[in-house]
């Protein structure tokens, strides 16, 4: 029988609208104070409020020549200044701006990715704990720091979901699923923003970067993103409309095209979908130079011509590419662009600079300073950066030699990234100091005072060439790192090779063979990794991607049991770099992958599945989870589906599981992955404890997008999947029926 097909809205149930209008942050209305400044404001001023430029002495990008920030300041020709990172340096510059004739204040921003002087583990590996109250914390924290240097706006959260390896920015996101990306970034920008932006201790977030620029093809950066439209709204567009219902201030747009056109001249996103149908009210920025590189995409003729591209989209600041400075003035004035967009991108950007509290006091996140000196607040902080890098930490493979035992009393730790402390603070590092850091050397022996740690180097941190072994006959256990180094993952960070080199996985091997005895691999790295040559020779392997000031204590707390490893992969480990774009919830085929068949939908050389799937993560106790329970068989349109599943820990440690719900639509009216994560619950259970935890599902939650561009749920059957990883589940199911209500379109 043909299935009726009823059209929904996302957030039609009342409960999850009043849980999304609380979130919100706190606004006064501004809306009389902007008109009436507005209507002072010549046109030159007005285009002033829209470019961005960057200080000269940080640069983040292609730098531009012969500028002259000073004077344009002070005649109120710039809105925003970035990369400004001391409280003197940016009051300076807003002296510069109370010289101007209307003094409206300048707002500063800056990459605060994972953390502003406490770095905190990189966003990747802060989603591998799948916590998202501590995501948020460590947000607010950052945010606290970040706005008593004197900022008042960070460029995070990254928001993009990233499927290939090879795409290096891949370290600043939360991985490869929707549903999870959605929820970390409400989780980052709560943190960010508070629920009032006058609060000193609050900072604006920029969700970034609209849209689908971890999509680009062959994971190059900066490569266009040739996807459906399907894909698009169903994949990469989620955690945007996530953060814009969290009352994200800002959106930044991205360098990549999406379908033929670059997303900052892409007027569908930025004013169709953001600003009408979303209704977001903050202001969208470009990513550096952005706007002038429309040209170079070909769709613009000159930078003139790109400016009224960009404008006419929907950007509304530019950021260092001149191009609003050169020619926004003369294109209104030529009648090529309508001065309403101006006024209506001015509009916004004032309003932030009102809610922010900068006309009452332009110098209101200059007075907070002191606070990076008080010892009380950093330890608290660094306390908080301990945890999270404990909780990112991900246990690979244990052949039951970890924790470390009170037997083990000499411990060989090789492997120059055990002392490096700049690599612990990984690629956007905002102003972390690496004389900060614990290295793993130190956090290892502070952790294990009565054992005898004997540092050996093994291989050269710059070229990767081995150094001769000494014997290791006298260790108990031997604990190499392995792994990239900071900045080969980030911006400008795409690799065609994600192996990690041949010599440290050759290094391992040699460990492991002139020992005999326990190896444990820190795998360090900010994207998954191939070590498929070196596995079978390690006995432990903990992916620690880079964790911040604390890093050496968070490893060597998991290392001794301290912290039970609770993390788990956000993103799927291939096992060659040719599987790259590979992630778990992939559509059905009609030649599903079978071992050892040919005519299916895999590889002849390889198998189709990872290394380690996506939700992995072991413990150091085992944790059962049941079969999921629902309430009944069947439910109707706008009832809730609750689910409950048992959780047991059958082993002797005390642990943190993360229980993943994942969904399947048996049959639709057009084809769906095989499975989609819809909710996770962790939960703490002491040894042979047990607790039942529930999930609520509501219609939205089983929505697609369709060929007619709507988001729509089809009654039917759908399974339900409960487990701790995406390949470890069990199964039950329930059929949605059709009721008689008015549909929505």
């Amino acid at each position: 029988m043909r299935k009726y097909i009823v059209y929904i809205l996302l957030l039609i149930n009342c409960n999850i609208l009043q849980n999304d209008l609380s979130a919100q942050p706190i606004k006064k209305d501004y809306s009389r104070q902007v008109d009436s400044l507005l209507q002072q404001m010549t046109l030159e001023e007005k285009v002033g409020q829209m470019i961005q430029y960057s200080n000269d002495k940080l640069q983040t990008g292609p730098t531009i020549k012969n500028q002259n920030h000073v004077e344009e300041i002070k005649k109120g020709m710039v809105g925003s200044m970035f990369n400004i990172i001391t409280v003197e340096r940016a009051r300076q510059y807003q002296d510069l701006a109370m010289q101007s004739r209307l003094k409206i204040p300048l707002i500063f921003g800056l990459d605060v990715v994972h953390g502003m002087r406490t770095i905190f583990p990189i966003p990747l590996g802060e989603a591998a704990s799948f916590d998202l109250k501590m995501i948020k914390k460590t947000a607010r924290i950052a945010a606290s720091e970040t706005s008593a240097y004197g900022i008042h706006w960070t460029f995070a959260p990254m928001v993009d979901i990233a499927r290939d390896a090879r795409w290096g920015r891949g370290m600043e996101g939360a991985g490869e699923d929707t549903w999870y990306g959605s929820q970390v970034a409400k989780a980052r920008i709560e943190g960010f923003q508070g629920t009032d932006y006058s609060r000193q201790n609050t900072v604006l977030a920029c969700a970034k970067h609209l849209a689908a620029y971890g999509a680009a093809l062959a994971g190059k950066d900066y490569a266009e993103a040739d996807i459906s439209d399907a894909t698009l709204h169903q994949v990469y567009l989620p955690p945007f409309h996530s953060a814009v219902k969290a009352g994200v201030a800002t959106l930044m747009t991205g360098f990549n095209e999406i379908n033929g056109i670059p997303a900052t001249a892409h007027k569908y996103l930025q004013n169709e979908l953001l600003k009408e149908k979303w209704g977001f009210k903050g202001f969208t920025v470009s990513d550096w130079g952005s706007i002038g590189e429309i040209a170079r995409h070909g769709i613009g003729k000159d930078n003139k011509d790109a400016a009224r591209i960009a404008v006419i989209a929907g950007c509304d600041m530019d950021m260092h590419s001149m191009s609003y400075k050169r020619n926004l003035v003369d294109l209104v004035n030529e009648g090529q662009v309508d001065v309403n967009l101006i006024n209506d991108a001015v509009k916004r950007i004032l309003t932030l600079k009102y809610e922010l509290g900068l006309f009452d006091d332009p110098y209101c996140y200059n007075n907070r300073y002191q606070e990076l000196s008080d010892k009380k607040i950093i330890k608290e902080h660094r306390k908080s950066a301990r945890l999270m890098g404990s909780k990112s930490i991900v246990l690979l493979k244990n052949n039951q030699v970890l924790p470390i035992q009170p037997h083990i009393s000499n411990i060989a730790l090789v492997g120059p990234l055990n002392k490096a402390s700049k690599d612990m603070l990984g690629n956007w590092k905002a102003v972390g100091d690496e004389k900060e850091v614990v290295t793993v050397d130190k956090g290892l022996r502070n952790a294990i005072p009565h054992a005898q740690i004997s540092y050996i180097e093994g291989y050269d941190l710059e070229n990767n060439e081995l150094k001769p072994l000494p014997t290791l006959d006298r260790f108990d256990m031997i604990i190499v790192a392995v792994g990239e180094r900071a900045m080969e993952s980030g911006e400008a960070r795409s690799k065609v090779d994600i192996n990690i080199h041949k010599n440290q996985q050759l290094l391992v091997k040699q460990l492991k063979e002139k020992s005999n005895k326990p190896v444990v691999a820190l795998i360090m790295g900010g994207r998954p990794l191939i070590f498929s040559d070196m596995e079978p020779y390690a006995d432990g392997i903990l992916m620690t991607w880079w964790l911040g000031s604390e890093a050496g204590n968070s490893v060597a707390d998991v290392l001794t049991g301290k912290y039970n490893p609770s993390g788990k992969l956000p993103v799927t480990f291939p096992k060659q770099v040719g599987q790259c774009p590979i992630y778990y919830n992939q559509k059905r085929t009609g030649r599903p992958w079978i071992p050892n068949n040919l005519y299916v939908s895999g590889y002849c050389d390889e198998t189709a599945l990872p290394a380690y799937p996506f939700g992995f993560g072991l413990s150091y106790t085992q944790f059962e989870i049941d079969t999921p329970v629902l309430e009944k068989e069947k439910y109707f349109f706008n009832e809730p589906i609750k689910v409950k599943v048992k959780v047991r820990n059958n082993g002797k440690h005390k642990g943190i599981e993360t229980v993943q719900l994942y969904l399947q639509d048996v049959v639709s009216s057009i084809t769906r992955p095989f499975i989609e994560l819809c909710g996770i619950r962790q939960v703490e259970l002491a040894p042979k404890e047990e607790k039942i935890i529930e999930f609520t599902l509501f219609t939205e939650d089983l929505s697609f997008y369709n060929h007619e561009k709507a988001f729509i749920t089809e009654p039917g059957e759908f399974k339900l999947f409960a487990g701790n990883s995406s390949d470890n589940l069990r199964a039950t199911s329930f059929e949605l029926l059709e009721t008689r209500i008015s549909s929505n379109k």
